[in-house]
C-alpha cells in the first residue's frame, strides 16, 4: 500500500517527465501526434494536481488524446500541408520526362540526356533503342532510368486494293 501512495504522491513529476519527453518527439517529427499526447498528458497533470487518483488521471490523459488525435489533429493538418508546392521533385520529377538517346540503349544498359540536362544510365524493357532516339522515362531503379521510346511506330504497310 506504501509504493501505491508514493506513485500518487510523486505522479505529477511522472507527467511533467511525460509531457516533455512528447515535446521533444513532437520537436523531431512534425506530425501533431505526440503534440496531442503531450495535452493529454497535460490533462493528466491538471486531473493530479485535482486530487484524482492515479487511475482517474490515466484516464483522462488517455481520453483526452484520443479526442485530440481524432478530431483536432486532422484538420491541423490540413491547413499545415495547404500551401505546400505540389510540383513533384528529385524522382518523381524524372517520371515521364522527355529525353534523347545519347549511346545506344538495350536491356542492361546505355545512356540517355533527359530533357532537364541530366545524363542517365537507362535501360529498356522492349527492343534495343540507337542513339538519336527520342525517349521517355517510365520510371527509376535505382541510378538506372528504365525508357520507352517516344517516337510514333509506323503504321504496317497496307497491301494495295487490287480493286484500284
Amino acid at each position: 500500500m506504501e509504493l501505491i501512495e508514493t506513485v500518487e504522491q510523486w505522479a505529477w513529476i511522472g507527467w511533467l517527465v511525460l509531457i516533455l519527453v512528447f515535446l521533444v518527439i513532437e520537436m523531431l517529427t512534425l506530425d501533431f501526434t505526440f503534440l496531442m499526447l503531450s495535452i493529454g498528458g497535460l490533462a493528466g497533470l491538471v486531473a493530479d494536481l485535482l486530487g484524482a487518483p492515479i487511475w482517474l488521471q490515466v484516464i483522462i490523459a488517455a481520453a483526452v488524446s484520443a479526442i485530440l488525435l481524432l478530431v483536432l489533429r486532422p484538420p491541423l493538418l490540413r491547413r499545415l500541408r495547404r500551401g505546400e508546392d505540389p510540383t513533384p521533385s528529385n524522382i518523381d520529377a524524372l517520371i515521364g520526362l522527355r529525353g534523347t538517346v545519347i549511346s545506344s540503349i538495350g536491356a542492361h544498359g546505355g545512356q540517355v540526356k533527359l530533357a532537364n540536362g541530366d545524363i542517365w544510365t537507362a535501360r529498356t524493357e522492349s527492343g534495343d533503342l540507337d542513339p538519336g532516339t527520342p525517349v521517355r522515362v517510365n520510371r527509376i531503379e535505382g541510378a538506372t532510368a528504365v525508357v520507352r521510346s517516344d517516337s510514333p511506330t509506323p503504321l504496317p504497310p497496307t497491301p494495295e486494293d487490287p480493286l484500284a
